[in-house]
């Protein structure tokens, strides 16, 4: 399917610049929000204690409010709707030794008095549990990044590589700000969407790539800003038809998929939209500005096949055995 039938290049690159600029403020603003106001961070890494309760009416906040401020054992516990008015979760900084059936027991014996419940989920994770699931997801992040860097110098050279890397900071960098200026709350969903981000960026970069490697060796043009709009016009339909269909699956699964999900499929949204916007305007464009050779390219390649016929011919000499 084709949604754009142009023989003509749109002119993507005669806009980097501007586009360039507004994508810096994006992600030095989403930097000043990560070290100003901070990440919300969830159980799973700040540590501390998560009950989930559900009630056959509305819940009576401010009875369990009170409830929970006479027990020491809750003292600054948070209470919260969770997706409807008759679901809360409770959230307290403590954690204990006690296993989740007594926890449900206690919660169940001490909210009695505020109307029929059910505790449907208990999350415990220690304090050190938390710094240590922090430093993993770290390190499984720029473990991520080193990889994509490390895959694409091999597959192509170094300027592809670093323009492919410093893109997904920056769709890392926003996707980043967009948690933290909604308050989303941070836990291994959103680290797992985070990475799930990573890779479909790198993909659709990839792909743009590849079409402009292909261009460089098909077309007579030999200035990287005319090639590089060659490539993301012929790659425009497979883009939009691909962010479109993703893009509507996850925007699914954040209306109707529940308040359990909904940061994961949050940060996959803004990554969807900042991701396929980078393939174009970041990473094709740094690697303009980069200063990448396309007569250097295409004298490395013919270098490279003269060599793979000169190998090709010693073979085949060999095989016959007139070497």
């Amino acid at each position: 399917m084709e949604f754009f039938r142009r023989t003509a290049p749109v002119g993507f690159m005669a806009q980097a610049k501007r586009w360039g600029l507004i994508s810096l403020i994006l992600v030095i603003s989403s930097w000043v929000l990560v070290f100003t106001k901070g990440f919300n961070y969830g159980i799973d890494f700040a540590g501390g204690t998560l009950i989930q309760v559900k009630y056959d009416k509305p819940a009576p906040i401010d009875d369990i409010r009170k409830i929970l401020q006479t027990q020491k054992a809750y003292e600054g516990a948070q209470v919260t709707h969770f997706g409807s008015e008759d679901e809360i979760v409770i959230r307290t900084k403590s954690s204990t030794g006690s296993v989740s059936n007594d926890i449900s027991d206690e919660v169940r014996k001490l909210l009695a008095p505020t109307g029929n419940l059910e505790v449907r989920r208990v999350d415990m994770v220690g304090p050190k549990i938390g710094d240590e699931l922090k430093t993993k997801g770290t390190m499984a992040l720029l473990l991520a990044i080193a990889g994509i860097l490390a895959y694409v110098s091999f597959r192509f050279e170094w300027r592809f590589a670093l323009s492919s890397v410093l893109a997904l900071i920056h769709d890392m960098s926003i996707a980043l700000g967009a948690i933290v200026l909604f308050g989303i709350e941070v836990n291994l969903d959103i680290l797992a969407a985070i990475l799930t981000l990573l890779g479909y960026s790198i993909n659709d970069t990839i792909i743009i790539f590849d079409r402009i490697r292909e261009s460089i060796r098909t077309s007579k043009a030999s200035e990287i800003a005319e090639l590089i709009d060659e490539s993301v016009t012929k790659t425009l339909s497979r883009t939009t038809l691909t962010s479109l269909t993703t893009f509507l699956v996850v925007l699914a699964l954040y209306l109707f998929g529940g308040e359990i999900i909904k940061g994961f499929s949050f940060t996959l949204l803004v990554g969807l939209i900042v991701g396929t916007y980078s393939s174009i305007f970041i990473a094709s464009p740094i690697l303009m500005w980069l200063k990448f050779s396309v007569l250097d390219f295409r004298k490395k390649e013919a270098e490279k096949l003269k060599r793979e016929k000169e190998k090709e011919r010693m073979r085949s000499m060999y095989e016959q055995g007139t070497l």
